[in-house]
């Protein structure tokens, strides 16, 4: 019986392919290559590397999926948005093997498998609010039941956890720095530095994290040298300002809408300060939270393919002579 999808996501610096069973959303397989290690030395993500990375560990993951080729009912890729030269190999061999295997292609927006990383395995459950954090994209969303999705906030520059990265860049800590900083914040011996809430006193209803990090990068300054205690007690500081003004903007979202559940995605949503005062948030206003298994809150396959599971019962398949690369965010106006 074909009842299985494999998904492959490459959008940035993580190589991932998955196969799930549409019909009961088990897992059959799923692996992820991370590339954190070789772009650490460069303090980012450096495109041309990644997409040499991506060339060398897509087709070792997929050597191991073979035994699955003849129950493959589809294949499904992340095509937007993200780094067009990471984009570009999954998507060849996206491609490559919708043809060999003469199967259907599920062209999936990243994004959208982000949400899908709170419904793994269960149905898609919607009228929905939802914090999305990660490297590229901050933004709050509310999807109403008939799968649109309404922009609520967004950021003006920096995401969230974009400004953890830089912020690890400054003090030469590496990358990715969401994982650091929050290590190194526990590490906090002293409590003294305070750094202001971006757009504390403001009715603008949107995020901004460029002040706040020009604002750490004027402490640093102050310091002939960083020892490990002043460090910790900026990354503290940092984290705590930022998560302040996510919740800052959150509550008066929450006061405008009654959300009855609350969920939040995206690789910087691994967060544990960030989870534990959502759930606060939550409680307060009687919303249910949902939160994805930490295993999948960063970018992988997993998501893609729960995805795909809905876009197949939809029948939304792509042409093989379709250009569905795209590095903007051009489909996200429903799930």
């Amino acid at each position: 019986m074909k009842n299985l999808i494999l998904a492959i996501e490459s959008s940035c610096d993580d190589s991932s392919i998955a196969i799930i069973n549409k019909d009961n959303l088990e897992c059959v397989f799923y692996k992820k290559i991370s590339q954190e290690l070789e772009h650490s030395v460069y303090g980012g993500v450096v495109p041309e590397l990644a997409a040499r990375l991506h060339s060398a560990a897509l087709p070792n993951i997929l050597a191991q999926c073979k035994d699955y080729f003849s129950k493959l009912c589809a294949i499904a890729v992340t095509n937007e948005p993200g780094l067009s030269v990471s984009l570009l190999g999954g998507i060849t061999m996206a491609k490559t093997l919708a043809v060999g295997l003469k199967l259907p292609l599920i062209a999936i927006n990243h994004l959208k498998g982000h949400i899908y990383s709170l419904f793994l395995e269960e149905e898609v459950n919607l009228d929905i609010g939802i914090l999305l954090v990660s490297g590229g994209h901050t933004m709050v969303l509310y999807i109403d039941d008939k799968r649109e999705i309404q922009i609520l906030v967004s950021t003006n520059d920096d995401s969230f956890g974009e400004s953890f990265d830089k912020v690890a860049k400054m003090m030469g800590l590496g990358y990715p720095g969401g994982v650091i900083i929050e290590n190194l914040a526990k590490k906090a011996k002293d409590k003294n530095i305070k750094f202001s809430i971006p757009l504390k006193h403001s009715k603008e209803l949107a995020y901004s994290f460029s002040g706040l990090k020009n604002a750490v990068r004027l402490e640093i300054l102050k310091y002939e040298n960083l020892d490990e205690n002043i460090k910790a007690e900026i990354a503290y500081s940092f984290e705590e300002a930022a998560c302040e003004h996510i919740l800052d903007k959150l509550e008066k979202i929450f006061k405008q809408y009654s959300f009855k559940q609350f969920g939040i995605v995206g690789g910087a949503s691994a967060n544990l300060t960030l989870r534990s005062r959502l759930q606060n948030l939550c409680e307060k206003y009687h919303t249910k939270l949902k939160l994805a298994p930490l295993k999948y809150c960063s970018d992988n396959a997993l998501m893609i393919a729960r995805a795909a599971v809905d876009a197949y019962k939809r029948s939304e398949f792509v042409s093989i002579d379709e250009e569905i690369l795209s590095p903007k965010n051009k489909n996200f106006l429903r799930i």
